[in-house]
């Protein structure tokens, strides 16, 4: 099979959209989470959209074939939060590893059937999806005490570790590690993946995704864009991008900038414009894919797609509007003396 960067020299490549939004589609009740899987567990887990992939396998599979049914080249795994320490809100913990390899599995057979069902040669590639976790390194929980971590580096470094173990032994092609509000955190995802690659004497590509939160241009712990990406560029990733937080509008400058230092490939999948009164997305997928090609006419992607409230539809018109742009060249640098 072609390599994801063999792809990336031809084309714009184009992720996939919002997972979330497709699950909130089905109106799944406490029971359709639970499955035969969790019938009689002891806490409700209603929300719980990961252990979909071990209950609801199909529906999981479906929501991926329609992106890619949509023009998606990368799915990615339904994972965001399969971690002991995010599934310790539904005492579920023992169950992290579990979800990754099914997940992984789900992303893996959606991708089987649509070649099958279309006669598809065009690669398709598997993202291990690794969320930013609900605690964070940087920034302390108790307004009191500045100083306290409700975790430990060692610990998320435990927690991440295992879930890339499980996304490889899904099959994965990518490990992504995305909507990076804490760098640290991404820091311990890093060096997570970098371990098990080395001691497993195996390498996946690296996409790294951060969240510029508001308009201060910022990450939540507080970073600029430059500082975030000279902070994980040590990892020679293979895409260094925005997602979440931000419509494509509020977003633009953002992906300029960027576009303008990154070394690496430039990914970009933000969200169905800003929520509205009601927490819901109101941007058309018309309107989502015109600013997106707006960034590849000025040639600052590579990879591009959506996140939360997009939908196949949006993922359509995006690759519609994209697919007859080249993609952004890679800068040649200096060797510089330090």
């Amino acid at each position: 099979m072609s390599s994801i960067k063999q792809e990336l020299e031809k084309r714009i490549l184009i992720i996939d959209g919002a997972m979330g939004t497709m699950i909130q589609r089905h109106k799944l009740e406490e029971a359709d989470y639970r499955g035969e899987h969790f019938k009689d567990w002891h806490t409700d887990v209603k929300g719980n959209n990961d252990m979909l992939s071990i209950t609801q396998p199909e529906i999981i599979i479906g929501i991926h074939k329609q992106y890619l049914e949509a023009g998606a080249d990368i799915i990615e795994t339904n994972t965001f939060s399969s971690t002991v320490i995010a599934m310790a809100d539904y005492d579920m913990q023992q169950f992290a590893y579990e979800l990754n390899v099914a997940s992984a599995q789900c992303a893996r057979k959606a991708i089987e059937r649509y070649n099958a069902e279309t006669g598809n040669t065009v690669p398709k590639f598997v993202a291990g999806a690794i969320g930013p976790l609900n605690k964070t390194l940087s920034l302390s929980p108790d307004v009191n005490n500045p100083g306290f971590r409700a975790v430990t580096f060692d610990e998320v470094v435990t927690a991440y570790t295992e879930q890339i173990k499980g996304l490889m032994d899904g099959g994965v092609d990518i490990i992504l590690i995305e909507t990076i509000f804490d760098t640290l955190n991404a820091k311990a995802a890093i060096f997570a993946a970098k371990k098990y690659f080395r001691e497993n004497n195996i390498e996946l590509p690296i996409m790294i995704s951060g969240t510029i939160t508001d308009a201060s241009g910022r990450t939540l712990s507080g970073q600029t864009l430059e500082a975030f990406y000279i902070s994980v560029k040590h990892a020679n990733p293979l895409s260094i991008g925005l997602n979440c937080a931000l419509g494509a509008q509020e977003m633009r400058g953002h992906i300029e900038e960027l576009s303008g230092i990154a070394a690496c490939y430039v990914s970009s999948y933000p969200n169905a414009g800003l929520p509205n009164a009601m927490g819901e997305y109101d941007e058309a997928p018309e309107q989502t894919a015109c600013f997106l090609e707006d960034w590849a006419k000025n040639g600052w992607v590579n990879i591009v797609g959506g996140c939360c409230g997009t939908t196949p539809d949006h993922i359509k018109h995006i690759a519609a509007h994209v697919k007859n742009i080249a993609p952004r060249s890679l800068p040649v640098l200096e060797e510089e003396l330090i």
